[in-house]
């Protein structure tokens, strides 16, 4: 039996180990003499219902172990607390190995508290850089790679970046894990999901975006640009919002633009049906501008950088930054164009069950 311990706790998270379990389910049933033993630590970053529970209900992800509840805070505070809490998980399980997921405190305490247990650690989504150190998204990337015995890259790009860090050992190009979880739930999505009929929402006939990176929300200029952008498009654009978003926006709800539809976070499959059926997406989230691109909908990226450079160079994906004119300019241009992407790009959405492979073959050849 193998022992592995998933330590995430963001929505993102929760999309890219619903794949994972998926195929360790699959693989269990089809080896009942070799089992692999999964438990979830949820560290509880994101415990709002719509961003959390939810997606454990509609993933059919199996419930966490333990939810450590750790909450919203301060980074440095954030993390800390979640390294404590996992390390003594870690220490009544003793898996044979710790899986972490992506660039989130989470993470980064996952990884951290593996590490000084000398725990081997797997990275999903390994080698992604923006290089920008000021987010602290990829502080936590490098972090986690730099400790990880075994690293799984969803790109080419991914894996070449490893190596000009001198990492070239336990690396494995496996495709996107995201990318097996949208081919699995866009049909179950389109016959459960109400969104579009509960919105009164025309397909194609709407804007979607979201806004949840620090960069963009601590900076008040930025916030204010990317608002007053939003109010300039011809389209209504309906805005799920983040709650820690909200909370730093506050009475400056109250002014945005009658153009903007603010709505609460939604769930998995209703955020898939809005980005499916939206004329355009306006996002700073990583996850989100995939999926535009395997949705073939132009996507209009609110970072001056991005990890996903093959979106961009595919011409599906326009970095605007968060400069108003800038915004209006680049939705614009993707208006007037149409989309095309190669579907092999991101994998065969097979990525999941080469990550359950390679861990096996790693667990036989430390025996």
């Amino acid at each position: 039996m193998m022992k592995i311990i998933c330590v995430c706790g963001a929505r993102p998270q929760f999309v890219k180990a619903a794949a994972v379990s998926r195929a360790i389910v699959k693989y269990n049933t089809e080896n009942p003499n070799c089992i692999i033993d999964e438990k979830i630590v949820h560290t509880g970053q994101h415990y709002d219902e719509n961003m959390s529970k939810v997606f454990f209900d509609e993933l059919k992800i199996p419930r966490p172990y333990v939810n450590l509840e750790v909450g919203s805070g301060l980074h440095g505070r954030q993390t800390g607390l979640m390294l404590e809490k996992v390390e003594e998980v870690l220490l009544e399980l003793k898996p044979d190995i710790v899986l972490v997921y992506g660039d989130t405190n989470s993470t980064l305490a996952g990884a951290l508290a593996a590490a000084k247990l000398h725990i081997p650690i797997a990275h999903v989504e390994a080698g992604l850089r923006s290089f920008n150190r000021k987010m602290p998204e990829e502080i936590n990337r490098l972090v986690a790679d730099h400790l990880s015995s075994i690293l799984f890259c969803p790109t080419d790009t991914a894996v070449e970046n490893l190596q000009k860090e001198g990492i070239t050992d336990g690396v494995h190009q496996v495709g996107d894990v995201m990318y097996d979880s949208v081919l699995f739930n866009v049909n179950l999505a389109e016959q459960s999901s109400q969104i579009m009929s509960r919105l009164e929402l025309p397909s194609k006939g709407y804007y979607v975006a979201t806004i949840h990176r620090a960069e963009n929300t601590n900076d008040t200029k930025r916030m204010d640009d990317i608002l007053s952008a939003f109010g300039q498009i011809d389209f209504p654009v309906v805005l799920p919002m983040h709650p820690r978003t909200r909370k730093i926006l506050g009475k400056k709800l109250t002014n945005i633009s009658k153009n903007v539809r603010v709505i609460d976070p939604v769930a998995y499959f209703d955020m898939l049906m809005l980005e499916k059926n939206s004329r355009l997406i306006l996002t700073d989230s990583g996850g989100i501008q995939k999926e535009a691109y395997w949705f073939s909908v132009p996507c209009v990226t609110l970072r001056d950088e991005t990890e996903w450079v093959e979106t961009v160079e595919a011409g599906c994906n326009i970095l605007a930054g968060a400069e108003r004119q800038r915004i209006v300019d680049a939705v614009k241009q993707n208006e007037n164009k149409s989309t095309a992407y190669n579907s092999m790009l991101y994998g065969d959405g097979h990525s999941a069950e080469r990550i359950c492979r390679i861990l096996l073959e790693s667990q036989v050849n430390q025996i």
